[in-house]
C-alpha cells in the first residue's frame, strides 16, 4: 500500500479516557468500513520500544470527509506525543488494511460484538450501513462499565433512530457507579442477552474485535451458541 503524508485537523473527547483524532483525507483514499490503518509519528519528541507507528482501525465511515481514529489515553511515548500534536501536524498512514468488513450478503441477520474501544469499526460500519440505505438487519451488542465509558454511544443510538435495519443495544457492568441513571442492559455480553435480542442467533454473522482473550471468549461463547467459526469475522488486536 502506498504511504499517505495526512495533517491532524483537530481531536476531541469521545468518552471518559478516550479521545478521537481527525485527520484530512488524501485524495483518492478510499476504504471500506471496518478496515484499518498503519498511524506513524514524524520524527517525534520521545520514542519507545514500540517504535513510531501504531495500527488503528480507521473509525470514520467512508462517506465521511475526514479519517478519525480512536484511542484510551493511556501513558506512553507514542500516546503523550499524539496528544500533544498542535493541528497541522504532519503523520504518515500506510493502508488501508484487514478484511473485517460487511459481506454484500444481505440475507443473513448481522451481529457486531463490541466491547469498550473496540467499537471503532462497527462505528464505521454502523454509519455506512446507515448512509448507504443498506438491506442488512444488524444488531450491534455493546459492552462498557459504564455510559461515560462509551465512547460514541449517543451517536449510535441516533444511528438507530435513523436506520430501521439497526439496532443497538448497550450493555454496562458496572452501571451503578456511574453518575448517569441507567435504564438498559446490564451484566456482560453473554449467551441469554444475545438470545434476547437476536430473532435467529444460530444464523446470524457475528462480527467482533478486540485483544485476544476477549476474541477467544467471544469464539467461545458462539460456539456454545451452536454458531461455527465459518459464521463469525473478527480481528485481534493488542492495547498500547
Amino acid at each position: 500500500m502506498p504511504v499517505h503524508e495526512v495533517r491532524l485537523t483537530r481531536s476531541a473527547s469521545v468518552a471518559e479516557g478516550t479521545k478521537a483524532f481527525f485527520f484530512s483525507r488524501p485524495a483518492g483514499f478510499t476504504f471500506h468500513a471496518g478496515q484499518s490503518l498503519l498511524l506513524s509519528l514524524i520524527a517525534p519528541p520521545e520514542t519507545d520500544g514500540e517504535g513510531d507507528s501504531r495500527t488503528f482501525t480507521i473509525a470514520s465511515a467512508p462517506h465521511e470527509p475526514e479519517l478519525m481514529i480512536a484511542t484510551r489515553m493511556r501513558d506512553t511515548a507514542f500516546k503523550r506525543v499524539l496528544q500533544s500534536l498542535p493541528p497541522g501536524t504532519g503523520l504518515d498512514i500506510d493502508g488501508p488494511n484487514g478484511e473485517m468488513i460487511l459481506e454484500d450478503d444481505a440475507s443473513r441477520p448481522v451481529v457486531f460484538l463490541a466491547g469498550g474501544i473496540g467499537i471503532t469499526p462497527f462505528r464505521s460500519m454502523a454509519l455506512c450501513a446507515a448512509h448507504a440505505r443498506l438491506p442488512h438487519r444488524i444488531v450491534l451488542i455493546y459492552g462498557n462499565r459504564r455510559s461515560e465509558d462509551a465512547a460514541f454511544l449517543d451517536e449510535l443510538e441516533e444511528t438507530g433512530r435513523r436506520n430501521p435495519n439497526f439496532r443497538l443495544v448497550a450493555v454496562m457492568s458496572e452501571a451503578g457507579k456511574s453518575a448517569h441513571p441507567w435504564s438498559g442492559e446490564t451484566g456482560f455480553i453473554r449467551r441469554a442477552l444475545i438470545e434476547r435480542h437476536v430473532a435467529e442467533p444460530k444464523t446470524a454473522l457475528y462480527y467482533f474485535a478486540g485483544p485476544p482473550a476477549m476474541t477467544a471468549a467471544m469464539r467461545a461463547l458462539l460456539e456454545e451458541l451452536g454458531v461455527g467459526e465459518a459464521s463469525m469475522r473478527y480481528e485481534e488486536f493488542y492495547g498500547y
